[in-house]
């Protein structure tokens, strides 16, 4: 029989992948699932975890899986400010319809700074008044909301 001429360790390996593809299937071997994340490691940031209410249809991202200037931005919100731009914490319109809909002055938005950009940029965290926190990274095309 062919197996009995293949060395021991090509054998354990072969049975080690034959038993995650029956046990495991379609949906990838390891914790990591389809998405190739390693066990041990973080979970993709576009994951969707169970969100709540105000997010519910939306792109979810954890706070810890965003950028770290958009981490700081989070954490001055939290304090209060200061805040590096004059425009953070003025009122965000919602013309593009992007985010779920609410009088005006109901949405602010904040600026997370990109390296490298002599402007702005185009990311920002938007706060919503009932708590809701929002990012976008390409100027409120997209919006995820912030799992806190």
């Amino acid at each position: 029989m062919i197996f009995r001429s293949m060395p021991r360790s090509l054998l354990r390996v072969l049975g080690a992948l034959f038993l995650c593809v029956v046990l495991v299937g379609a949906a990838g071997c390891g914790s990591g699932g389809a998405h190739g994340v390693r066990s041990g490691t973080a979970a993709p940031s576009h994951s969707r975890a169970p969100a709540p209410g105000w997010a519910k249809g939306m792109a979810t991202v954890r706070a810890d899986a965003l950028p770290q200037e958009a981490r700081d931005v989070l954490a001055l919100i939290d304090k209060g400010g200061p805040y590096p731009y004059r425009q953070d914490g003025s009122v965000f319109g919602n013309f593009e319809k992007v985010l779920p809909p609410h009088p005006r002055g109901y949405y602010h938005e904040f600026t997370v700074r990109t390296p490298g950009e002599r402007d702005r940029g185009a990311r920002r965290i938007v706060t919503g008044e009932g708590g809701e926190f929002f990012y976008t990274a390409d100027h409120y095309e997209s919006f995820k909301a912030v799992l806190r």
